[in-house]
């Protein structure tokens, strides 16, 4: 036979069966197999093991039974301990990626906190002693009231003169209306500035700094000790604390027991409140005090009231986001003493500084 050659013009060849298998047996043609995919070998292989577990567990019921509970009981235990231990590890891992000035001023160990009581208001900076030049609520409107705002920072610029590891905060938020987004801390921080830190600025200015958020005494001692950790990577292992001297049995009596703070760690400085203002200072006081005898969270009935006044301006209080180890604290709300741990109640007792 020859071999002929089909030119590009020749017509394609016959394929006498298609291409499929065929069946010598059956004389049909057999369709091409699909490959299988990963997913359905997936599932064949889970349906498979599933038979198994099946099987053994009608020859077993019992040792299936009680392995199902070892795991079940070893994945709540493990998933436990992860809960409560991640905070720590969080915070750890914080601690371990903070450059070495996260915390500026972090040699400071003491606290000296000046609770605000007004905001300034005037443009001109001279005028500290005029009435006129703070904005006053009308129980505050008596002759020589601003002198006592002075007294309060110049004691506290004093305070913290005389101890160099302490750091001095001035607390008090946004808490009047009517005298615009001005916090009390700025207020008392811009006359101290004005002022030349009566003539230690030298030794206190680099240690000054405010507490913007708190709206009554006990959020100016709470928010301070929490401002304090944010800026010095630890809590105070002393707290002194200045106002009028007629708030002295609500801030080293009821405040101090509300945060539990060692009371040999504890000073109070009070300044004297104008003569004319005394007897009506100290029958408000009177009441202020027996209501947080009875709610010494400030939480509930007219201290909370008190409190969402004195926030006109809705301002965010990034508390305890700063102190972590607070958080339990700032939580709470009880006529009872707060049950949690607490930080300082770890620390040893220290000897305060002198002043």
């Amino acid at each position: 036979m020859n071999n002929l050659s089909l030119g590009p013009g020749s017509p394609k060849p016959f394929h006498a069966y298609s291409r499929g298998e065929f069946d010598l047996e059956s004389g049909n043609f057999r369709k091409p197999r699909k490959p299988k995919s990963l997913l359905s070998n997936f599932i064949r292989m889970i349906k498979s093991i599933g038979n198994q577990i099946h099987y053994f567990y009608k020859l077993h019921p019992l040792a299936v039974f009680i392995s199902s509970f070892i795991l079940g009981t070893s994945i709540l235990i493990i998933v436990s301990m992860f809960e409560s231990n991640f905070p720590l590890l969080k915070y750890q891992n914080n601690e371990l990626s903070l450059v070495s000035d996260s915390y500026p001023l972090k040699n400071l160990h003491n606290l000296v906190m000046v609770a605000g009581h007004s905001i300034y208001t005037s443009s001109n900076c001279g005028k500290f002693d005029n009435e006129d030049s703070w904005f006053l609520e009308p129980y505050q409107k008596y002759p020589g009231q601003a002198a006592t705002f002075v007294a309060h920072i110049k004691e506290g610029v004093e305070i913290a003169a005389q101890d160099e590891g302490a750091l001095l905060l001035f607390s008090g938020g946004e808490t009047r209306k009517g005298a615009g987004p001005r916090s009390e801390a700025q207020s008392y921080w811009a006359v101290a500035e004005a002022n030349r830190w009566f003539g230690k600025q030298d030794i206190v200015k680099n240690r000054a700094l405010t507490e913007e958020h708190a709206r009554d005494s006990f959020e100016n001692l709470l928010f301070s000790i929490c401002r304090f950790r944010e800026l010095t990577g630890s809590y105070p292992q002393n707290i002194s604390v200045v106002s009028y001297d007629f708030k002295k049995e609500r801030f080293s009596v009821l405040h101090r027991s509300a945060v539990r703070f060692p009371e040999e760690r504890f000073l109070f400085f009070g300044t004297p409140a104008t003569p004319s203002s005394k007897d009506a200072a100290m029958a408000g006081e009177a009441l202020v005090r027996a209501q947080f005898q009875v709610d010494p969270y400030g939480c509930t009935g007219s201290l909370r009231d008190k409190r969402l006044k004195r926030d006109p301006f809705h301002r965010y209080v990034p508390y305890p986001s700063g102190c972590p180890e607070l958080k339990g604290l700032f939580s709470y709300c009880g006529p009872r003493l707060y049950p949690g741990i607490l930080p300082w109640g770890q620390l040893q007792s220290q000897p305060h500084a002198v002043h």
